[in-house]
């Protein structure tokens, strides 16, 4: 899949192609959905199959400090979308200019001129120029202006819950520590991604030590809790280790800090300072929890540890 930091690195010429328009924070299954209909009518069309998004998240100019938590960083989002068989996406730097672009010039610099349309397949609730004023109905008439068909589709389903489902709910789902029903919103693990950094070395007097992700690493962090899941070496490319993620702030040893810290079930020889990983959370196994001492604090991290390789399906 190419990747166009802008619109400096679409080659001239570009085209036909089929496009659709989004954050896609997640990638999750009801935007797999939509752009599977991308590569289905581009293969179909014989065009290429276009996805343009946004970095930063437009909430982050128009509310800062207000924006959600993204899911996902762009490097992990443009790998999850290149899994979805598309041949290229446009990565638009999101800024207060672009956002006060009327919407005909949004469309013809950014879609005409650039991509070649065919067919634009979008979602029923699409905004986009200045202001917002532009709608599904504005994306159908330039669509005849400018000679490009238009999809709109409407909202994806679960079809269980009959739920929408969206980048919202994933959140909603992160922030209840729900990170299996989330699993299944994802069609994967929630993950983190960062670079190990040096905490207060508690665990690893007491016998557990553990990775500290860096406070700035990819992806959302979920609620307050204990976690089974896994630590993938090599900026997620090496090995997978079962691990049990601490995420909160001590309350044992009244700490303040929020932090998220995967102990390496069975291992006490790992030195993975500096190094990136990918941290995987498959099943809250608790709450984060105040201790009255050491010795239960440590009795309870060998049970969290039991159970972790209990779910994650590893001998003990």
């Amino acid at each position: 899949m190419q990747v166009w930091q802008g619109l400096g690195q679409v080659p001239p010429g570009t085209g036909p192609s089929v496009v659709t328009i989004g954050n896609f924070d997640g990638v999750h299954a009801g935007h797999r959905e939509v752009l599977a209909r991308v590569v289905s009518e581009a293969r179909t069309r014989g065009a290429l199959a276009v996805a343009m998004t946004f970095d930063p998240h437009p909430a982050v100019v128009h509310r800062p400090g207000e924006a959600p938590p993204q899911l996902t960083g762009l490097a992990d989002k443009l790998t999850l979308l290149a899994e979805t068989g598309l041949d290229a996406v446009l990565v638009v730097a999101y800024t207060a200019d672009f956002a006060a672009q009327p919407a005909e010039r949004f469309v013809r610099r950014y879609l005409v001129d650039s991509l070649a349309p065919v067919l634009v397949v979008v979602g029923h609730d699409v905004r986009f120029g200045a202001g917002n004023a532009g709608d599904r109905a504005t994306m159908a008439q330039l669509g005849e202006r400018f000679g490009f068909e238009v999809d709109v589709l409407e909202d994806v389903l679960d079809p269980d819950e009959q739920r929408r489902w969206s980048s919202t709910w994933a959140r909603a789902l992160l922030a209840e520590g729900n990170v299996e029903e989330l699993a299944e919103l994802l069609g994967r693990p929630h993950h983190m991604r960062g670079a190990v950094v040096h905490g207060e070395a508690r665990g690893r007097q007491l016998g557990f030590p553990t990775a500290n992700l860096d406070p700035a690493s990819a992806g959302a962090v979920p609620a307050d809790g204990v976690y089974a899941g896994w630590l993938v070496r090599d900026g997620g490319a090496g090995d997978r280790l079962p691990s049990a993620i601490s995420v909160g702030t001590n309350p044992t040893f009244d700490g303040e800090t929020r932090q998220v810290e995967a102990h390496v079930i069975g291992r006490t020889d790992l030195d993975l300072y500096g190094e990136e990983v990918v941290v995987e959370f498959v099943a809250l196994l608790r709450p984060t929890l105040r201790f009255d001492g050491i010795d239960p604090l440590v009795a309870q991290m060998h049970a969290d540890c039991a159970r972790a390789l209990a779910i994650l399906g590893v001998a003990r």
